[in-house]
């Protein structure tokens, strides 16, 4: 991801960036390859005749096995080309993915939002330096999102949790955004009645979500009220 990517915000750097491991496309690939072979098996089997009932199996067989070898190939040639357009990156306020390349998906996740980071490995990931990660947000499974075969997954968990546990208190004047590790910091002095009044919003939202705690709430309520 460039820093100057359209997608990020006023303040918003990223930190962290990774992409999908090469084992990826061969993954993905396994039935292409197996479409492949078997249109290889095919050409062992198929009747050496061009007349009669052989010939006509032997044409049906020549079909379905060019129909084998081309499908396999262009759908290795997809998966190749899935993996090097796929992006992931961490910055001091969310959790960006970018992947696929017909079905595109691109996802981003608030790390305000986030309450929990799993990571999988098989022998394999482990060895080569790739795996899994989930992403669970307070709304529960209906807000989870999974990353496979990730290069540098254990970095990218760990800058995750870094950026949660340290990022910095944003302004009121941002009501997109509220950092709840600093909701007993006062809001800057230039916010207006409207934005706070969005904020409070945001904050019930966060509240009804289980991402902060009553009392956290009833804390940066009264500071905001405060300055009506």
């Amino acid at each position: 991801m460039n820093k100057m990517d359209p997608r990020l915000v006023s303040g918003e750097t990223v930190v962290f960036t990774t992409t999908k491991h090469w084992a990826a496309p061969v993954a993905d690939s396994r039935w292409a390859i197996l479409m492949v072979l078997g249109a290889v098996a095919l050409g062992w089997t198929q009747p050496d005749t061009s007349g009669g009932l052989l010939g006509l199996i032997s044409r049906a067989i020549d079909l379905v096995r060019l129909g084998l070898f081309y499908g396999g190939v262009a759908w290795t040639i997809y998966n190749f080309v899935a993996w090097r357009t796929a992006e992931y990156a961490v910055t001091n306020r969310r959790v960006f993915c970018r992947e696929g390349l017909a079905r595109r998906r691109a996802s981003d996740t608030l790390l305000t939002s986030l309450s929990d980071v799993r990571t999988s490995s098989s022998i394999v990931g482990r060895a080569l330096g790739y795996g899994s990660i989930r992403l669970i947000s307070a709304s529960g499974v209906a807000g989870e999102d999974m990353f496979t075969t990730v290069r540098d997954v254990q970095t990218l968990k760990q800058e995750i949790m870094e950026q949660k546990a340290g990022s910095a208190p944003l302004a009121v004047a941002d009501p997109g955004i509220v950092n709840t590790a600093n909701l007993s910091d006062k809001a800057p002095p230039a916010a207006t009645p409207l934005e706070i009044t969005e904020v409070l919003e945001r904050l019930v939202r966060l509240r009804d979500a289980g991402a902060i705690t009553p009392d956290e709430y009833s804390v940066k309520k009264a500071d905001l009220l405060s300055r009506l």
